[in-house]
């Protein structure tokens, strides 16, 4: 057989390279949809220690390089479906259409860029120059592999490329899965597609390529419906032979009817109309036909399907239409929201839980980075985020790790969330400090640098330090840290926390809660966009309320967002509860980049 070779195909050694196989722990962040008994039959599993007790459908934001060998301990072999529509064009397959909503009359519109990390993924992906080709086999063999292990043996492949790298992908898909095991290439044809112009031939087509683990997989036969001209006569079986249906008068019955044909490897789907109702925005959205062909023809009902490509959602909004278990997962956090919002929209969406793998993630890189020995460990670790953030390191100060300009600086652990009482400690070792020794404060500005912050942190914290005269910035540590062709290339940037003023009202049982005011960091727009935000709920593009908080894990018990058919947002809501008591209410907001914001409310009733 020939094989197709690449840089980094082969170690030093002659051995193949292999992927990332680290298995971490899924953290799960939010449950969305799930009622109270299910969730107090949740909680009641935990605490006996029977785990979950009922599937839940996954939504997971983070890069698949870490998902998919996360997921093996859990899922090896157990794929019934696999589809991917991994990058193959452009810098364009991760840019998405924002909506800025006016206040008052109109829509404005801009396209988002790539973020940082998304951009990097794309570059470690197609690499630059002569290395593009090797760069791109090198990833794409990689994530195969992985799939592989994640199939069943009785499961099913699409991968879903088109002609910039459809015939190399091929070559790797054969020598992973087998050539035997490659059961068709199907064409997805679109004529609605603008073409290329110039002198080559208009491109109107995608191609998908089958592949299977074994003899036996699920392939239900699909069929079109056929347009009839003109009534056609109508025939019954008699004996084996076929006669025509006559009526009482001994006429022949004619019908209009719509017979199908069994589809066969040319699949004619129009391309999204950029008006349609299904558009959310991402340019390589891919029609909820298509999905519905690829789900029904290689899986039946309960089985478990894989995207780790998920973009906009339509594999996970399909298998849930079709009533298939998922799992679904995507390195853009826009990309998580809106399938998010996709999924609420269906009328009958079954529970489902948001993941990311977070702190382990961390801890994972922190000891690969900077050794085993505590110590050390976190010493070193504080120092890289300090130099990260143009700061110099302190010496002598539990709290206060390094100074910019004239702000002083700590750095939070990978470990937990940044908490009020965090925040209690920085500011009284900051107050005990202030006109003592050489480095002492001469400043009442602290920078406060966290991957995670507790819900009530931006304000409550903020309160805090302010009555003792502090004046303290939430700076959250991007997830690019982690990587160190971001860090070589100057791609890291910290960014202010958002800020929501959300208050209640009680009346007895009766609760409402209201959002006042939200105020994002600026840096996430470009400067002729935020000139188009005359009042602060253009910001937001939805919101949620846990009514019950019992730290377990955000349940989205109301939810109101935008849609292209209901721009306006409400932005109070209310809840009577059954019983008097004392209550934490999270309010979370989701801004139109994708971001979230979180606050906690202590209410009794």
């Amino acid at each position: 057989m020939v094989e197709l070779t690449w840089e980094r195909k082969y170690d030093k050694l002659g051995a193949k390279s292999a992927p990332i196989s680290l298995a971490l722990p899924f953290q799960t962040i939010e449950t969305l949809n799930e009622s109270s008994q299910q969730r107090q039959k949740s909680i009641e599993s935990f605490l006996t220690g029977r785990g979950q007790t009922e599937w839940r459908n996954r939504l997971i934001w983070g890069d698949k390089k870490y998902v998919l060998p996360s997921l093996l301990p859990e899922f090896a072999r157990s794929i019934d479906l696999i589809y991917i529509d991994p990058p193959f064009d452009t810098g364009a397959d991760f840019s998405y259409r924002v909506e800025v909503p006016d206040h008052q009359v109109e829509t404005t519109t801009f396209t988002k860029l790539p973020s940082i990390i998304e951009q990097k993924a794309y570059r470690d992906t197609w690499g630059v120059g002569l290395t593009h080709l090797d760069s791109y086999l090198h990833w794409f063999c990689e994530t195969a592999v992985l799939l592989e292990k994640l199939l069943k043996p009785t499961g099913t492949l699409y991968v879903h490329l088109d002609w910039h790298v459809a015939s190399y992908a091929k070559v790797v898909l054969d020598e992973i899965f087998g050539r035997d095991n490659f059961r068709n290439e199907i064409i997805w044809y679109y004529t609605n597609k603008l073409g290329t112009g110039g002198n080559t031939f208009d491109k109107h087509h995608d191609n998908l390529f089958v592949y299977v683990k074994g003899e036996h997989w699920t392939h239900n036969p699909l069929y079109r419906p056929v347009k009839l001209r003109k009534p056609q006569p109508v025939t019954k079986k008699v004996k084996g032979q076929r006669l025509w249906l006559r009526d009482k008068e001994g006429k022949r019955v004619y019908e209009m009817g719509r017979p199908e044909t069994k589809l066969g490897d040319v699949w004619d789907v129009p391309y999204i109309n950029p008006m349609a109702s299904e558009r959310v925005g991402y340019e390589t959205q891919k029609p909820e036909k298509l999905l519905e062909y690829i789900i029904s023809a290689s899986s039946n009902e309960n089985d478990l399907i894989l995207d780790c490509f998920v973009g906009s959602g339509t594999t996970a909004l399909v298998a849930e239409r079709l009533k298939r278990r998922w799992i679904a997962c995507d390195l853009s956090r826009f990309a998580i929201h809106t399938t998010r919002k996709r999924l609420l929209s269906l009328e009958e969406v079954k529970p489902f839980i948001i993941q990311n793998l977070g702190k382990y993630e961390r801890q994972a890189w922190q000891s690969a980075e900077f050794g085993q020995e505590a110590g050390v460990r976190v010493k070193s670790y504080t120092d890289f985020i300090l130099r990260l953030y143009s700061a110099q390191p302190l010496q002598g100060y539990k709290w206060l790790h390094g100074k910019k300009g004239n702000r002083l600086v700590y750095v939070g652990s990978v470990d937990s969330p940044v908490s009020p009482t965090d925040v209690g400690q920085i500011v009284a070792e900051f107050k005990r400090s202030i006109g003592t020794g050489k480095e002492a404060p001469r400043t009442n500005g602290v920078d406060v640098l966290g991957w995670d912050f507790a819900f009530e942190l931006n304000e409550l914290a903020k309160q805090q330090a302010a009555q003792a005269n502090v004046n303290v910035r939430f700076m959250l540590i991007p997830r690019e840290v982690l990587d160190p062709k971001a860090v070589e290339q100057g791609d890291i940037h910290f960014y202010e926390l958002a800020s929501l003023d959300a208050v209640m009202k009680t009346s007895g049982k009766k609760i409402s809660v209201s959002i006042k005011d939200f105020v994002i960091p600026q840096d996430y727009v470009p400067a002729d966009i935020q000139k188009e935000i005359k009042h602060w709920s253009q910001w937001i593009d939805y919101w949620a309320i846990d009514w019950n908080y019992k730290s377990d894990t955000f349940h989205n018990e109301w939810q109101e967002f935008r849609t292209r058919e209901k721009p306006k947002l409400l932005t109070t809501s209310t809840k009577t509860y059954d019983e008097y008591g004392e209550y934490q209410v999270v309010v979370k907001v989701i801004d139109i980049l994708g971001n979230d914001t979180t606050k906690m409310l202590t209410v009794k009733v």
